[in-house]
Protein backbone atom coordinates (compact mmCIF):
# COMPACT_ATOMS: atom_id res chain seq x y z
CA UNK A 1 0.00 0.00 0.00
CA UNK A 2 2.94 2.38 0.53
CA UNK A 3 3.81 2.33 -2.79
CA UNK A 4 0.23 3.18 -4.18
CA UNK A 5 0.68 6.08 -1.62
CA UNK A 6 4.07 6.83 -2.45
CA UNK A 7 3.16 7.05 -6.14
CA UNK A 8 0.22 9.73 -5.47
CA UNK A 9 2.93 11.75 -3.84
CA UNK A 10 5.24 11.45 -7.28
CA UNK A 11 2.58 12.21 -9.47
CA UNK A 12 1.47 15.22 -7.76
CA UNK A 13 4.63 16.45 -7.28
CA UNK A 14 6.30 15.64 -10.43
CA UNK A 15 3.21 14.69 -13.43
CA UNK A 16 0.58 16.98 -12.03
CA UNK A 17 2.80 20.38 -11.49
CA UNK A 18 4.29 19.94 -15.24
CA UNK A 19 1.30 19.09 -17.16
CA UNK A 20 -1.47 21.40 -15.33
CA UNK A 21 -2.35 22.68 -18.43
CA UNK A 22 -3.31 19.33 -19.95
CA UNK A 23 -5.35 18.37 -16.73
CA UNK A 24 -7.22 21.25 -16.30
CA UNK A 25 -8.43 21.31 -19.68
CA UNK A 26 -10.05 18.21 -19.05
CA UNK A 27 -12.43 19.64 -16.70
CA UNK A 28 -14.36 20.81 -19.67
CA UNK A 29 -15.27 17.44 -20.95
CA UNK A 30 -13.17 14.18 -22.79
CA UNK A 31 -13.34 13.40 -26.67
CA UNK A 32 -11.40 9.75 -26.16
CA UNK A 33 -10.12 8.63 -29.42
CA UNK A 34 -11.40 5.12 -28.75
CA UNK A 35 -13.34 2.78 -26.68
CA UNK A 36 -10.15 0.29 -25.09
CA UNK A 37 -11.49 -3.03 -23.53
CA UNK A 38 -9.30 -5.11 -22.30
CA UNK A 39 -8.65 -7.71 -19.57
CA UNK A 40 -8.27 -6.61 -15.39
CA UNK A 41 -4.94 -8.45 -15.56
CA UNK A 42 -2.04 -6.16 -13.68
CA UNK A 43 0.30 -6.79 -16.81
CA UNK A 44 -1.49 -4.69 -19.59
CA UNK A 45 -1.70 -0.95 -19.50
CA UNK A 46 -3.61 0.49 -21.87
CA UNK A 47 -2.43 4.25 -21.91
CA UNK A 48 0.89 2.96 -21.41
CA UNK A 49 0.72 0.74 -24.53
CA UNK A 50 -0.84 2.90 -26.74
CA UNK A 51 1.52 5.76 -25.42
CA UNK A 52 -2.23 8.43 -25.21
CA UNK A 53 -2.71 10.81 -22.57
CA UNK A 54 -5.57 11.20 -20.26
CA UNK A 55 -8.78 11.85 -22.01
CA UNK A 56 -7.25 9.86 -25.16
CA UNK A 57 -8.91 6.64 -24.26
CA UNK A 58 -12.03 5.41 -22.77
CA UNK A 59 -11.67 2.30 -21.15
CA UNK A 60 -13.11 -1.14 -20.03
CA UNK A 61 -11.85 -3.96 -17.69
CA UNK A 62 -12.94 -7.17 -16.62
CA UNK A 63 -11.91 -10.54 -16.82
CA UNK A 64 -11.21 -11.93 -20.16
CA UNK A 65 -11.66 -8.69 -22.08
CA UNK A 66 -15.46 -10.11 -22.29
CA UNK A 67 -18.52 -8.18 -23.92
CA UNK A 68 -21.51 -10.03 -22.65
CA UNK A 69 -24.55 -10.07 -25.89
CA UNK A 70 -26.48 -7.17 -25.51
CA UNK A 71 -29.63 -7.81 -22.09
CA UNK A 72 -27.88 -10.77 -21.55
CA UNK A 73 -26.70 -9.38 -18.34
CA UNK A 74 -27.61 -5.82 -16.39
CA UNK A 75 -24.36 -5.26 -15.78
CA UNK A 76 -21.64 -2.10 -16.11
CA UNK A 77 -20.67 -3.47 -19.74
CA UNK A 78 -23.39 -2.48 -21.74
CA UNK A 79 -23.34 1.11 -20.19
CA UNK A 80 -19.65 1.90 -20.58
CA UNK A 81 -20.46 0.46 -24.38
CA UNK A 82 -24.00 2.84 -25.20
CA UNK A 83 -22.02 5.98 -23.14
CA UNK A 84 -18.89 5.16 -25.84
CA UNK A 85 -20.64 5.52 -28.91
CA UNK A 86 -23.67 7.42 -28.28
CA UNK A 87 -22.40 10.03 -26.43
CA UNK A 88 -18.56 10.10 -26.69
CA UNK A 89 -19.21 9.42 -30.45
CA UNK A 90 -15.73 7.05 -30.52
CA UNK A 91 -15.10 6.23 -33.79
CA UNK A 92 -13.22 2.75 -32.47
CA UNK A 93 -13.61 0.15 -30.30
CA UNK A 94 -9.99 -1.92 -29.66
CA UNK A 95 -10.95 -5.56 -27.80
CA UNK A 96 -7.59 -6.55 -26.91
CA UNK A 97 -6.22 -9.56 -25.09
CA UNK A 98 -3.23 -10.76 -24.02
CA UNK A 99 -0.47 -13.83 -23.51
CA UNK A 100 -1.23 -15.73 -20.53
CA UNK A 101 -4.61 -14.84 -19.55
CA UNK A 102 -5.51 -16.21 -16.85
CA UNK A 103 -9.37 -15.86 -17.52
CA UNK A 104 -8.83 -17.64 -21.02
CA UNK A 105 -6.93 -20.47 -19.18
CA UNK A 106 -10.49 -20.78 -16.99
CA UNK A 107 -12.17 -21.12 -20.50
CA UNK A 108 -9.19 -24.30 -21.26
CA UNK A 109 -9.68 -25.40 -17.76
CA UNK A 110 -13.22 -24.96 -16.07
CA UNK A 111 -12.59 -27.13 -13.31
CA UNK A 112 -9.55 -24.73 -11.98
CA UNK A 113 -12.60 -21.88 -11.23
CA UNK A 114 -14.99 -24.79 -9.85
CA UNK A 115 -14.34 -22.72 -6.29
CA UNK A 116 -15.00 -19.40 -8.05
CA UNK A 117 -18.94 -19.40 -8.96
CA UNK A 118 -18.83 -15.58 -9.71
CA UNK A 119 -15.28 -16.12 -12.01
CA UNK A 120 -17.50 -19.53 -13.36
CA UNK A 121 -20.68 -17.56 -14.19
CA UNK A 122 -18.66 -14.90 -16.05
CA UNK A 123 -16.36 -17.26 -18.20
CA UNK A 124 -19.89 -18.62 -19.66
CA UNK A 125 -19.80 -15.95 -21.86
CA UNK A 126 -16.73 -16.97 -23.11
CA UNK A 127 -18.19 -20.72 -23.97
CA UNK A 128 -18.44 -19.94 -27.65
CA UNK A 129 -14.75 -19.64 -27.46
CA UNK A 130 -13.90 -23.03 -25.56
CA UNK A 131 -15.89 -24.72 -28.20
CA UNK A 132 -14.18 -23.42 -30.78
CA UNK A 133 -11.14 -24.27 -29.55
CA UNK A 134 -12.10 -27.98 -28.29
CA UNK A 135 -13.64 -28.50 -32.05
CA UNK A 136 -10.88 -27.02 -34.15
CA UNK A 137 -8.12 -27.17 -32.33
CA UNK A 138 -7.00 -30.76 -31.57
CA UNK A 139 -3.56 -30.11 -33.82
CA UNK A 140 -2.61 -28.34 -30.70
CA UNK A 141 -0.80 -30.41 -28.11
CA UNK A 142 1.38 -28.18 -26.36
CA UNK A 143 -0.35 -25.90 -23.52
CA UNK A 144 0.75 -22.47 -24.24
CA UNK A 145 0.02 -22.65 -28.08
CA UNK A 146 -3.80 -23.90 -27.25
CA UNK A 147 -4.06 -20.90 -24.57
CA UNK A 148 -2.46 -18.54 -27.44
CA UNK A 149 -5.22 -19.75 -29.57
CA UNK A 150 -7.74 -19.18 -26.69
CA UNK A 151 -6.55 -15.91 -26.43
CA UNK A 152 -7.10 -14.89 -29.82
CA UNK A 153 -10.29 -16.64 -30.65
CA UNK A 154 -11.60 -15.30 -27.76
CA UNK A 155 -10.89 -11.80 -29.36
CA UNK A 156 -12.63 -12.70 -31.94
CA UNK A 157 -15.61 -13.94 -30.17
CA UNK A 158 -16.17 -10.93 -28.12
CA UNK A 159 -16.10 -8.56 -31.28
CA UNK A 160 -18.96 -10.69 -32.29
CA UNK A 161 -20.99 -10.43 -29.32
CA UNK A 162 -20.11 -6.58 -29.28
CA UNK A 163 -22.00 -6.31 -32.38
CA UNK A 164 -25.53 -7.12 -30.74
CA UNK A 165 -25.30 -3.94 -28.75
CA UNK A 166 -27.90 -1.51 -30.55
CA UNK A 167 -25.74 1.49 -30.44
CA UNK A 168 -22.95 -0.35 -31.73
CA UNK A 169 -24.86 -1.76 -34.58
CA UNK A 170 -26.32 1.37 -35.53
CA UNK A 171 -22.66 3.35 -35.46
CA UNK A 172 -21.52 0.33 -37.89
CA UNK A 173 -24.70 0.64 -40.44
CA UNK A 174 -24.21 3.79 -40.84
CA UNK A 175 -19.82 3.55 -41.14
CA UNK A 176 -19.34 5.78 -38.58
CA UNK A 177 -17.17 3.22 -36.36
CA UNK A 178 -14.59 0.77 -36.48
CA UNK A 179 -13.70 -2.23 -34.41
CA UNK A 180 -10.39 -3.56 -34.18
CA UNK A 181 -9.16 -7.18 -32.41
CA UNK A 182 -6.11 -6.68 -30.57
CA UNK A 183 -3.70 -9.54 -28.73
CA UNK A 184 -0.93 -8.00 -27.02
CA UNK A 185 2.15 -10.33 -25.85
CA UNK A 186 3.34 -8.40 -22.98
CA UNK A 187 6.87 -10.41 -22.14
CA UNK A 188 8.00 -9.23 -25.98
CA UNK A 189 5.96 -5.98 -25.92
CA UNK A 190 4.44 -6.98 -29.64
CA UNK A 191 0.73 -6.08 -30.33
CA UNK A 192 -0.90 -8.78 -33.19
CA UNK A 193 -4.06 -7.07 -34.88
CA UNK A 194 -6.77 -9.41 -36.57
CA UNK A 195 -6.49 -8.97 -40.42
CA UNK A 196 -10.21 -10.10 -41.27
CA UNK A 197 -9.22 -10.61 -45.37
CA UNK A 198 -6.39 -13.24 -44.46
CA UNK A 199 -8.15 -14.40 -41.66
CA UNK A 200 -5.27 -14.21 -39.50
CA UNK A 201 -3.12 -12.13 -36.63
CA UNK A 202 -0.31 -9.87 -38.04
CA UNK A 203 1.78 -7.96 -36.55
CA UNK A 204 0.31 -4.19 -36.27
CA UNK A 205 3.03 -2.96 -38.21
CA UNK A 206 2.20 -5.11 -40.85
CA UNK A 207 -1.61 -4.88 -41.38
CA UNK A 208 -2.38 -1.79 -43.71
CA UNK A 209 -4.74 0.68 -41.87
CA UNK A 210 -5.63 4.01 -42.42
CA UNK A 211 -5.37 5.90 -39.02
CA UNK A 212 -7.55 8.40 -37.75
CA UNK A 213 -4.89 9.99 -35.53
CA UNK A 214 -1.36 9.46 -35.99
CA UNK A 215 -1.22 8.30 -32.30
CA UNK A 216 -3.16 5.03 -32.95
CA UNK A 217 -2.80 3.05 -35.82
CA UNK A 218 -5.86 0.17 -35.96
CA UNK A 219 -6.46 -2.51 -37.91
CA UNK A 220 -10.21 -2.64 -38.14
CA UNK A 221 -12.39 -5.85 -38.50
Amino acid sequence: MQKLVDGIHQFQKNVFASQQTLFRGLVAGQRPLALFITCSDSRIDPSLLTQTEPGELFIMRNAGNIVPPYRAVHGGEAATIEYAVVTLQVQDIIICGHSHCGAMNGVLHPEQVGELPAVHAWLAHADATGRIIRENYNHLVEEDSRLTATVEENVLVQLKSLKTHPSVAAALSRDALKLHGWVYKFETGQVFAYEPQQHEYLPLDQVVSQPRSASMKLASI
